[in-house]
């Protein structure tokens, strides 16, 4: 229970953080800005909670966890539930203090009318080929022969680079419980096209894992 309510905690503070960036201070901190948001996020979080519960706040995160054998599957589903419950949290604290979702939560996306406007084909492979890459950088500062201390930063400068590259094309998903928080209450085309950053991540999750469980990648 104690990991359980850490992953609820930690996701909730990823949304709160980085959502939080993005729809009450994106004006003024930019793209940036809303990048090392999200990374401090988790930075904090992996001092924080991680060596309560690793810090996975991120379902992808912890299927790429299980795929490389380093997570048992009971333990993988009952963190999906913490994590999506601890965004849809953010979410909401997110949603009370913007008054509303008129603006928006910072809700992924693609397609006219969002950010950049890149494609559906360009937001599937952004989210993959980011999500793996994230999935490997985890999978290996956290592993054998790693350096502990450091993961955190590794993790989450990796995390911030993600958003300064990949903002404008869906606003940075690589993890499906802090889409589905924002998309849940924003509803509509952010709730329309969450599916992709479900598929996206759990798709870039499995290659990650795999190639650490196959020892593609050796600890």
């Amino acid at each position: 229970m104690n990991k359980l309510i850490a992953e609820f905690i930690g996701t909730l503070t990823l949304v709160l953080f980085g959502c939080g960036a993005a729809v009450l201070g994106g004006e003024h901190v930019g793209q940036l800005g809303i990048a090392l948001a999200f990374g401090f996020a988790i930075v904090a979080m992996a001092y924080g909670i991680g060596p309560v519960s690793g810090c996975h706040v991120n379902p992808a995160v912890s299927l790429g966890a299980f795929i490389a054998g380093r997570m048992e599957a009971k333990d993988m589903v009952s963190y999906w539930v913490a994590q999506v419950l601890g965004a849809l949290a953010g979410a909401l604290i997110l949603m009370i203090i913007a008054g509303g979702t008129d603006g928006g939560l910072g809700q992924n996306g693609w397609g006219p009318g969002y950010l950049g406007e890149y494609g559906l084909g360009q937001a599937l492979v952004f989210e993959i080929v980011m999500t793996a890459l994230f999935v490997i950088v985890i999978l290996g500062a956290t592993g054998e022969g790693s350096s502990p201390g450091f993961a955190g930063l590794a993790i989450g400068i990796t995390l911030a680079v993600i958003h300064i590259v990949g903002i404008q094309v869906t606003g940075v998903s690589v993890n499906p419980a802090r889409s589905i928080g924002p998309a849940v209450f924003v509803g509509g085309q952010a709730l329309a096209q969450v599916w992709l950053f479900i598929i996206a991540p759990a798709i870039g999750a499995v290659i990650g894992g795999l190639l650490f469980r196959l020892n593609v990648i050796k600890p």
